[in-house]
């Protein structure tokens, strides 16, 4: 039986927002391809590497450190079946031999010591109970010298998506949606915090840099704004008002998104944390 810490990310990643993300995955990837290149590049993949994938979703990021562990392998772990039902769908129709995906919380799953030679993390890390807690087990599995490379959200001032959304203050309660420190979505957004709860959590070598991506949202700016009032955070917030605040809503959040249309597409600028770090040993 698997153990589970998390258990409201579990309740939610196997719920309406696990379906959505596996339902829409060519869509996730489109908003956050342009980090798959940086983050793989500082976890340094060799051929021969065993690679963890925390976090993994539908398996994009998991598909691509296998192609770059030829001869290794590359493990995707996530707490959502309906995501990994599509990573194991995608993996097999490319016909990926090196790849696995297994449904555990990588707060407290219990990974064979050392039995891996660099994780990574594309927006996966951020909403453990015990962060702590879950990168020293993380760290265990980890060979000594092993590394870890992830990105997860900055300070919400640069994400363009959630500019837009704070400009619906006046109709749906948004204020929580960036809020750095707390559990959730930019609970490492601030550099020191990640460099506290990594050094506490055992590892050495800790650096943080900018990244930034322009993702593509949508078709235009209609498109864009239901795919976000329809996901997670945005159907929370709408579900909370009444239909003629619903339709207001999405009518400013289309003339908000407008001017990023270009060239029939709808891109939005990302701001994140390209975070690195080693075992000791």
């Amino acid at each position: 039986m698997r153990h589970i810490a998390n258990k409201e990310q579990e309740q939610a990643w196997n719920g309406y927002e696990g379906t959505y993300w596996a339902t829409h995955q060519a869509r996730w990837d489109s908003v956050n391809a342009g980090f798959n290149e940086p983050l793989l590049t500082a976890a340094a993949i060799a051929e021969g590497d065993r690679v963890l994938d925390i976090g993994c979703g539908a398996g994009c990021t998991t598909r691509l450190a296998a192609r770059r562990a030829s001869d290794g392998r590359a493990l995707g772990l996530d707490l959502s079946a309906p995501m990994l039902a599509r990573a194991r769908e995608s993996a097999r129709r490319e016909a990926l031999g090196n790849v696995a995906f297994e449904q555990a919380d990588a707060q407290v799953h219990p990974f064979g010591a050392g039995t891996f030679d660099v994780a990574i993390s594309r927006f996966g890390v951020m909403f453990f109970a015990d962060p702590v807690a879950a990168f020293a087990n993380i760290g265990r599995a980890l060979r000594p010298g092993g590394r870890i490379a992830f990105v997860c959200p900055a300070e919400p001032g640069r994400t363009e998506w959630l500019l837009a959304m704070q400009g619906l203050r006046d109709l749906l309660p948004v204020g929580g949606l960036g809020a750095p420190g707390g559990p959730g979505m930019f609970s490492l957004a601030d550099p020191a915090t990640v460099r506290d709860v990594l050094s506490r959590a055992g590892y050495e070598a800790v650096g943080t840099a900018p990244a930034e991506a322009y993702g593509t949202w949508g078709r235009d700016a209609a498109d864009a704004a239901g795919f976000l009032l329809d996901s997670g955070p945005g159907r929370y917030l709408i579900d909370q008002a009444g239909k003629d605040v619903r339709d207001r809503a999405r009518r400013r959040l289309v003339d908000l998104l407008s001017p990023h249309e270009r060239e029939g597409a709808l891109r939005l600028r990302t701001a994140a944390l390209l975070v690195t770090a080693r075992r000791p040993g």
